[in-house]
């Protein structure tokens, strides 16, 4: 009898246990819950030769940055299925392989076409969605668009319970301005399996991008206590709070849940999540109007310097170079700036030009020199979608380009983009600034 995956596929491996602790491992892993790495790890003792559990292992390791271990699983993974895997899989380890050894534009364009012959492969399908998925760190501007006709190119091949294309679906739609629809699509995935920190994640962003941002945090408070310490979302979704209490000028709730939740002494997050996060929203407290309690700068820097040294990942360069910029470490920021308009210049920097503007301006806004900073992002910021990750990590940038416009007398230009922005989503903090402007 054929072994079959969680969407019907067939599994080569001689195991029954081997199939039943692959689907709950993968199951665990598209959901971001704890045990999927024991999950794999069970599945490949009782069968070594099943290469689909190495893969998965493989793929568990690159998001929890571990490369070393990435690349040592997914090698084995490819040995294997060289000699005992159908085109199916042989297929879904390389395209693994690709993404793992930092062959992004190869795994996109390969995961695209797997996708067309195998729908229902969804640890493949996964690779281009989401906030931190291949489309979003390929440096496209249309990437928000990409992600919605991929999941509605096939949306006929799963089923309307499926709770992971619900999940994906849904944020999908809501990140490229349906909100309605991606925040219904959203719901119904949590719905149908609320031990997932994915679904909860992508209808926190739902929420956010609608202006129910009561709801978002009342969701955040309701759901978190149920996730597992070690679960890589739960510092992040925690920051989706964070920003609520923020937007309500709340800066005491706001730090304590930092505090509690977010700061790399208690975080189990991805370091990408973590190193954004931390910058990001300390950023954003004080942009704000409120004091960043002492030391929080510091121990965010101290993290950061164990990861995203090399520039050209462009997600990480911006947030890197912000918290370079309000620690005073001028000379890094320029460092970065060097090393990416290099880049740049030699067509090896997907997100291109935009990336080493938005770490120049992150520098003079730290130093106080708002029309530099203005006149820097101003030209750019419709570029701003490259560097990846969601509309609600972006928005620091456009955040950024809004206060040196206020700070530096651009009264009618200012007024101008929180004009678009209130058409776009309602927003307590914009209407204050929008008071401001007009007295």
């Amino acid at each position: 009898m054929s072994r079959l995956d969680s969407r019907g596929l067939p599994l080569s491996t001689t195991s029954d246990l081997a199939a039943e602790r692959y689907r709950h491992g993968v199951d665990l892993l598209l959901s971001a819950w704890p045990g999927a790495a024991e999950a794999l790890e069970e599945a490949i003792a009782a069968d070594p030769d099943f290469a689909l559990a190495h893969a998965a292992r493989a793929r568990l390791h690159a998001i929890r940055s571990e490369p070393t271990k990435a690349q040592a699983r997914i090698a084995a993974a490819g040995e294997i299925v060289a000699r005992r895997g159908t085109e199916r899989e042989r297929s879904h380890v390389e395209i693994l392989r690709l993404a793992i050894n930092g062959h992004s534009a190869q795994a996109l364009e390969r995961a695209l076409a797997h996708a067309d012959t195998w729908p229902r492969d969804v640890l493949i399908l996964s690779l281009p969605l989401g906030a931190f998925g291949l489309f979003a760190f390929s440096g496209m501007a249309d990437h928000d668009r990409a992600r919605v006709d991929l999941c509605e190119r096939h949306a006929r091949h799963f089923d309307a319970d499926d709770w992971w294309f619900l999940t994906y679906r849904g944020w999908a739609h809501a990140e490229n301005g349906n909100v309605s629809h991606g925040r219904a699509l959203t719901q119904r995935g949590f719905d149908l399996r609320r031990n997932n920190a994915n679904a909860a994640h992508a209808l926190s962003h739902a929420m956010y991008e609608g202006g129910a941002h009561e709801d978002a945090e009342r969701l955040i408070a309701e759901w978190l206590p149920g996730y597992d310490r070690s679960g890589t979302l739960q510092g992040h979704i925690a920051w989706h709070a964070a920003l609520g209490a923020l937007e309500r000028s709340d800066p005491e709730h706001a730090l304590a849940i930092y505090a509690d939740y977010i700061q790399p002494s208690v975080t189990a997050g991805m370091p990408v999540n973590v190193v954004s996060d931390t910058a990001s929203f300390l950023w954003r407290l004080k942009a704000y109007g409120h004091d960043v309690p002492a030391g929080l700068w510091d121990d965010a820097a101290a993290y950061s310097r164990g990861y995203f040294q090399k520039a050209g990942f462009a997600f990480a360069d911006v947030h890197m170079a912000l918290i370079a910029a309000a620690t005073g470490e001028k000379a890094a920021v320029e460092e970065r700036v060097k090393a990416l308009t290099s880049l740049t210049e030699a067509g090896a920097l997907a997100a291109g030009p935009v990336v080493p503007a938005i770490c120049r301006a992150a520098l003079a806004f730290a130093e106080e020199n708002y029309a530099a900073c203005a006149r820097i992002l101003e030209p750019v910021a419709a570029e701003v979608v490259r560097i990846g990750g969601s509309g609600a990590q972006r928005e620091m940038m456009e955040d950024m380009l809004l206060l040196a416009l206020m700070r530096s007398g651009e009264a009618a230009k200012a007024r101008a983009l929180l004009d678009r922005r209130l058409h776009r989503r309602p927003s307590l903090r914009d209407a204050r600034w929008h008071g401001m402007l007009a007295a």
